[in-house]
C-alpha cells in the first residue's frame, strides 16, 4: 500500500511528507502505521480532483530548499526538502532525511543546498 502511495506522489506532492513518514517504518510496521496509511487513503478519496497542473509560461528556472535541524527525535537527523520550478510548473521535488547528523542548523541548510545544486 505504501509503495503505491509513493508512486502517487509523482503527481500529488501534497502527500510527500505523509508518505515519507510512513516509509520510515516499513521495516517494522505497527498498527498505528496502518491507521495512518488508511487516513492518507481517506484524504485521497476526498481530494481526487487535486493534481499537478502544467501551463504555458516563461522558462525561468527557480529552486527553493529548506531543512529542519535535528527534526527527528529518534535519531536526531535533519530532514531536507526542495522544489524546482520551470516557469510556473513544478518539475522536481523531494523531502528526505539527511544521511548524517548535522552539528548545526547551518550545516543542515548547507547539505540541503548541496542536494538542490546537484539536482539542478
Amino acid at each position: 500500500m505504501v509503495g503505491a502511495l509513493q508512486y502517487l506522489t509523482l503527481t500529488r506532492p501534497d502527500l510527500s511528507h505523509s508518505v515519507n513518514q510512513l516509509c520510515q517504518f516499513l521495516h517494522c510496521p505497527r498498527t498505528t502505521h496502518l491507521i495512518a496509511a488508511k487516513r492518507v487513503l481517506r484524504y485521497l478519496k476526498g481530494t481526487l480532483h487535486f493534481a499537478l497542473q502544467f501551463s504555458k509560461g516563461s522558462l525561468n528556472l527557480n529552486a527553493f530548499c529548506d531543512s529542519d535541524w535535528a527534526g527527528s527525535p529518534d535519531d536526531r537527523k535533519s530532514t531536507s526538502g526542495y522544489c524546482i520550478y520551470l516557469g510556473p510548473c513544478l518539475i522536481s521535488w523531494t523531502a528526505k532525511k539527511q544521511p548524517v547528523v548535522s552539528r548545526s542548523s547551518t550545516e543542515a541548510e548547507y547539505r540541503s543546498m548541496a542536494h538542490i545544486v546537484a539536482e539542478l
